[in-house]
């Protein structure tokens, strides 16, 4: 059986400025937990997760980002917290992660406790380049069984909008990983329709190869404004990631030092989609997808950022919304990485 994840399930996004504001998160994290079904334990070590990442983000950045996404695998919910600043950045990562390592004079406890409490935990910083936090809290202690992708993703709607017309799914199952992006034409609701017309197609046929759910996106999306979209299966078994692409959307394979794009055709997928072909490329375990809308430059580059690829999907797709985005359209960044083994992460 496969797990979907995709953008229809909820993200709040949180700017933290103030105090009251982490408080803001702090309850939408209590109302998330109880939706899931988190018992009370969890659920209030959520509560602290969400406020030690918040205040850490005052304390030494002055202000930053705070999402909350739900995460799923194997049918166990659980929710990710993402931590994003452009402060002074932390010198020494790994002394700072000791509890009574303080720079501001408290007892120096808060980010020890976001690694102990978080099931996955994660950092990047660098000095005078901020700081990124992710820590991923399962509703059951044991966790998900094994998954064979890691996945960090984001979106932003175009400021003033409340609905996203860019979207993202995965679907992975025992022989690979189903990838979709979409960016429904403009933005707002018209917009929003149109991708979750195009999520629902990856729904129904969550272990479909590229071209066949191109295909069946275009059949979904007549009836909207259309989109640009693209879909790519990792096969585990073949080592390979075959793609379908038609617009804007950006695509690319990283694999160590290797950054390869991957070519999409012209069209509107739902209205003038004039061809749909698959490319295939090697995907070897330990490799990443990247796939993102046109409310990201096209001119990014990770390597800026000495040692982020090493670290979660969640955390590179946080710096590429960070440093690029357009901010004059909807926003959608989506990172999966191959798994060398089995296992659903760990704490780094």
């Amino acid at each position: 059986m496969e797990t979907l994840i995709s953008s229809l399930s909820t993200q709040h996004a949180y700017p933290i400025v103030h105090a009251s504001d982490i408080s803001a998160a702090r309850r939408a994290g209590q109302r998330l937990a109880l939706e899931l079904g988190f018992n009370e334990t969890r659920a209030g070590s959520l509560a602290l997760i969400v406020t030690e990442a918040g205040t850490n983000l005052l304390k030494h950045a002055g202000e930053g980002m705070l999402y909350l996404n739900v995460a799923q695998s194997e049918g166990v919910p659980g929710v990710e917290v993402l931590a994003v600043d452009s402060g002074p950045g932390i010198a020494d990562v790994d002394a700072c992660l000791r509890d009574g390592m303080s720079t501001t004079g408290t007892a120096g406890t808060g980010l020890g406790a976001l690694r102990r409490l978080s099931d996955e935990f994660d950092v990047w910083s660098m000095p005078d380049n901020g700081a990124v936090f992710f820590m991923r809290l399962w509703r059951d202690e044991a966790g998900p069984g094994l998954c064979r992708v890691d996945i960090g993703a984001l979106t932003v709607p175009l400021a003033g909008e409340d609905e996203c017309g860019d979207g993202w799914g995965v679907a992975c199952g025992p022989r690979g990983a189903t990838l979709l992006a979409v960016d429904g034409l403009g933005h707002g609701p018209a917009a929003a329709a149109a991708a979750q017309a195009a999520l629902g197609q990856l729904q129904r046929l969550p272990a479909s190869e590229a071209a066949p759910l191109v295909d069946a996106a275009h059949a979904a999306l007549r009836t909207t404004r259309g989109a640009a979209l693209a879909a790519a299966r990792i096969d585990f078994d073949a080592d390979e990631v075959r793609f379908a692409g038609v617009g804007n959307i950006g695509a690319y394979v990283i694999d160590g030092s290797s950054r390869r794009a991957l070519v999409s055709h012209n069209g509107i997928v739902g209205h003038n989609m004039r061809k749909v072909q698959e490319f295939t490329v090697p995907c070897p375990p330990g490799a990443m997808v990247i796939l993102h809308s046109d409310g990201i430059q096209t001119q990014w580059d990770l390597d800026k950022y000495p040692g982020l690829l090493a670290r979660s999907p969640a955390l590179i797709a946080a710096m590429m919304m960070r440093d690029y985005i357009r901010r004059r359209d909807d926003a959608m960044v989506l990172v999966v990485r191959r798994r060398h083994g089995g296992g659903n992460g760990g704490k780094q």
